[in-house]
């Protein structure tokens, strides 16, 4: 009987180990680990460049464009080409026994610094006219004078001096009676013609 007791007693330690065995056996679950998360993190795509504002369409900016509203060219930093006024043969009047431009001259000058300077014309011819008072070396010195102050203006201006040719005439080919005051101030004047 102790025999059989040790051996009941054994069986059932067995057994219990056998048990205890099986039941840490049991099938494990698979542990599902994560795909690896991507470490590297991307910079943000740069913004699409945003084309400069360019309101008249000439292919300046207008941030570069002198004249935004105005389609211009880029050698005249955006602004469109001056119209250059047609330049028409004139006269100018002066006073009398005078050399000095009156303002009514300006407007007129400067259509031709506008064509000159434009090569629209290649020169510019002066000739002064005196009336018929004083002496013919005064009035032709005064006629010299008349157009060489044309002249003046039209450099100071910025017209190229080689463009402008003077001569003086004195009194002679009056436009106009020298009997008369309103003949003889027609005959104070300086012809501008081109070239």
């Amino acid at each position: 009987m102790k025999f059989l007791k040790l051996k009941l007693t054994t069986l059932t330690i067995a057994f219990a180990v056998i048990a205890l065995l099986f039941s840490s056996c049991k099938a494990k679950k698979a542990v599902v680990t994560p795909p690896p998360v991507d470490t590297v993190v991307k910079a943000p795509e740069p913004p699409k460049p945003v084309a400069p504002v360019d309101t008249d369409g000439d292919g300046i900016p207008d941030s570069q464009d002198a004249c935004p509203t105005e389609k211009g060219t880029v050698e005249l930093n955006g602004c469109p080409a001056p119209v250059i006024p047609p330049f028409e043969n004139a006269t100018l009047q002066f006073e009398f026994n005078s050399s000095v431009l009156m303002t009514s001259a300006y407007s007129v000058l400067d259509k031709a610094v506008a064509n000159l300077k434009a090569n629209a014309i290649s020169g510019i011819q002066l000739d002064g006219y005196a009336s018929s008072e004083g002496t013919d070396e005064h009035n032709m010195q005064l006629s010299n004078d008349r157009a060489n102050a044309v002249k003046t203006y039209l450099v100071n201006a910025g017209v190229d001096a080689n463009k402008v040719s003077t001569k003086g005439y004195g009194e002679s080919n009056p436009v106009a009676s020298n009997k008369t005051e309103d003949g003889r101030a027609l005959n104070r004047r300086v012809e501008v013609k081109k070239q």
